[in-house]
Order: C-alpha cells, then structure tokens, then sequence
C-alpha cells in the first residue's frame, strides 16, 4: 500500500482540530490586541512595544526553549501551555471589563503568550513526526491541512471577528481567545501519548541548547532549510513595513481595497500550502523549494513594478501560494530527517533565526523607503529573495535531500538507542543518524 493510499490517525484529527481552534483565537487577538492598546495610547513607540513583545520570548529563549521541549513530554508540554495561556488571558479581560488596562499590561500579556506560543509550536512540531511515524509523505499532507487550516483560521476569520467581537466590549475578544486555547487544551489532552523523551546524559541547558544550534549549522540541508525563512523574513518585513503606504501612493488603494491586498495573498497561501505536496512528489523536495522561493523572488518583483492593484493583488496571490508551499515543504523535511530526541531544539533554532530576522527586515524597508522611493523596498526584498534562492539551491538540492532521507531511514527500526555524540553530527550533506551505544548530550 502506498503512504498516498494510507489515511492519516485519528489522532491528527484532534491535533488538526485543536490548532485550527487556537488558530482562530490567535486571529481574534492579533486583530484585538492592537485595537485594544490604541483605545489607550496613540503613542507609536508604545503601540511598538507591544507589537514586538510578542516577538522577544523567540529572540531571547528560542533555542533554550527548544532544548526544554527536547526533555520533556510533548503532549503535556502542549496542553499545559494552552490551558496556562487559557488562564493569562483572563487577566486582562478582567483588567478590560474594570476599566484598568494599561500598556504595560497588554506589552506583558503579549510577552508571555508569545513564549506560550514558544513551547506550544516547538512542541506540536516535535510531536508531530512521533504521531505519523516519521513518514516524508504523511508529514507533508498533514502539514498541508495544518498550514490551509491555519491561514483559513488566523487569516481571514480571525481577525474579522476580533474587530467585531471588541465592538462589543473590549474584554469580550480576550476571553474568546482564552475560551479556543481551554478548547486546544482539552483536544491536545485526548492525544495519543508520544513516545517518552530520550535520557538526556548530565548535561547544562545551555550546552545542550548550543549542541541543537550546532546541528542546523554544521548540517548542510538543515542550514539551507533555516536559512529560506530567515532571509525572506528580511525581504517580506521590508515589504510589509511600507506595502499600505505603497498601496496608497502608487496604487491609489484605500482601506477597504488594502484589505483584499491581504485577502489575495492569503488565498494564494491556501493554494499554496494544497498542492505543495503534489509538487513535491512531481519535482521532489529539493528543486519543489527551489521552485517556490523562485517564485516568490520573482512575485515580488511584480508586486514592485504593479502598475495597477489588478497586478499588484495576482503578484501578492502569486507570493502567498509560493510562501504556503514552502511554509509546507520545509518542516516536513526537517521533522522527516531530524532525530527526535533533537527535534525540540532545531526547530527553535530555525524560528529563532527568522523571528531575529524580522526586524532587520522592517527597518530596512523603512530606510530604503525614506531614503530613496516607496518601491525601492520591493525591488531590494526581491533581489535579496532571488539571491538567497541561488545560495541555497544547492544545500536544499533532491540529491542531497535524498541523501539525507536514506540516512534516516533506520531509525523506523527500533533497534538502536542514540549515541553519545549525536548532538554533534560532522559538517556533511547527511543528517548523521545516532549509533547504537551511549546517550545523547
């Protein structure tokens, strides 16, 4: 029977379920919180601070976070973690409905449901190749729904309901949030058990949290995976930082208009993150990535030299279909080649990199833009896209893709334990497999 053949467990049902649920909660607050934090200040530095609050838990604790994840239980670490994030939000919606909410509330609340969202994402992506056994294919169909889900959810009936739902109080947004994360607590409660993390040998957080960051960088294909996201959040933060004003000065674009700008990359998303596994099957993995971020580079340039918003929406339709594959492809190769009992750790290292990115990105738009023209922006995340397409063609390549895939396949077998050095793999093509002696570091 062929893995296409193959239906995915009922438990991913759940866990599809419980992301999708929180997914629309996340929309509700991403909407809510901004609007909330206006009703208080129109300072732009303090609408700021709240805004990258939630960004600085992955800044600051990404790669401890991951290596936490690695010691601990995957599904209780991410049940816990949203019945924790259940509980936080109250705070404010009981500050909200006192008439006592302040910026530093709200710039704290975004804080720690960011580092919930910290263990919470490198959890479930840890969790996710122990559910499906591993299997490249499976992992990529699965992602594929996750992925559809997520953006249906957070991207277009998220945010609408948020405004609405703070239309009726300003508490109200907080506490549908905290009802979608009970919500994911108990669906991700009801999982399958995962398998128990591996004894990790005496060894400091912080020297295990280095050993998972010199595993992406020393292992080609998990460096050129790291690195895709990395360098286009800097090309997509210059962009997203001036694309309302460059709507409106060059495309005449009012809000209502800006709006369906965001709607026609959203659906090219969807599209995206649906055939991704049909194109990765057709191309394999390797060049299917290449494709996609080729695309994106060169839907970008098309977005910079938009004439009319006819253009400028099928270019950012075109870019969100190539960001939903790749945003597909790229994290299922890595759960599919990474060994377990470090998978907490890269895949925080991989956020970690491109959530550090990210303001580069916006402050460069903004320069570029202040300096020069309102497209310049997009002309340089463009080059910067097709650039990194070419540095990267080659660590992503099917050979070495295939390779590394070949590499892993013994551990389907549950004969060996890992080895002392396995957080230490040689700088190769391959991901090292662990041998059969030892514990991991």
């Amino acid at each position: 029977m062929t893995t296409e053949t193959v239906e995915l467990p009922t438990g991913f049902g759940r866990l599809w379920t419980a992301q999708t649920v929180s997914s629309l909660g996340d929309g509700v607050t991403h909407a809510a919180l901004p609007l909330l934090a206006l009703t208080l200040t129109r300072d732009p530095m303090a609408l700021a601070v709240v805004a990258a609050a939630g960004t600085l838990p992955w800044v600051l604790f990404g790669v401890l976070g991951g290596a936490l994840v690695d010691r601990w239980d995957r599904r209780r670490t991410m049940w816990v973690t949203d019945a924790a994030r259940a509980v936080l939000l109250a705070i404010p919606a009981a500050a909200a409905a006192l008439d006592v909410l302040s910026i530093a509330l709200l710039a704290a609340v975004a804080f720690l449901l960011g580092l919930g969202g910290l263990f919470f994402d490198t959890a479930a992506t840890a969790y996710l190749p122990d559910l499906l056994g591993r299997d490249p294919a499976l992992l990529e169909r699965a992602n594929s729904r996750l992925r559809g889900a997520q953006t249906a959810a957070s991207g277009f009936a998220g945010p609408p309901a948020g405004s609405a739902l703070l239309a009726l109080g300003r508490a109200v947004p907080l506490l549908a949030d905290a009802v979608s994360f009970a919500l994911s607590a108990l669906l991700v409660r009801s999982l399958p058990a995962a398998p128990p993390p591996v004894p990790q040998a005496r060894e400091s957080l912080l020297r295990q949290a280095r050993a998972g960051a010199s595993y992406v960088f020393r292992n080609q294909l998990l460096l050129g995976l790291a690195l895709r996201p990395a360098v286009g959040n800097i090309a997509f933060l210059a962009v997203e930082t001036v694309l309302a004003l460059f709507a409106h000065d060059r495309l005449g674009i009012g809000t209502f208009g800006f709006g369906l700008l965001l709607t026609a990359e959203a659906t090219g998303g969807l599209l995206g993150a649906g055939i991704a596994s049909f194109l990765g099957r057709r191309l394999g993995t390797g060049t299917a990535l290449t494709c996609t971020a080729t695309v994106e580079g060169l839907a970008v340039l098309g977005l910079a030299a938009a004439p009319n918003p006819y253009v400028a929406g099928l270019a950012l339709a075109v870019c969100g279909a190539g960001m939903g594959a790749t945003m597909v492809l790229g994290p299922s190769l890595r759960q599919a080649i990474v060994p377990a009992h470090l998978m907490g750790r890269v895949a925080s290292t991989s956020r970690m990199l491109a959530m550090c990115a990210a303001p580069f990105g916006a402050f460069l738009g903004g320069w570029l833009a202040a300096a020069y023209d309102v497209r310049t922006p997009l002309y340089a995340a463009a080059g910067l896209l097709l650039a990194m397409t070419a540095v990267t063609a080659t660590m992503t390549g099917n050979r070495r893709v295939e390779a590394a895939l070949r590499a892993t396949a013994p551990a389907a077998a549950p004969a060996a334990a890992p080895a002392a050095d396995a957080d230490h793999p040689a700088s190769g093509d391959r991901v090292q497999e662990p041998a059969a002696q030892g514990s991991p570091g």
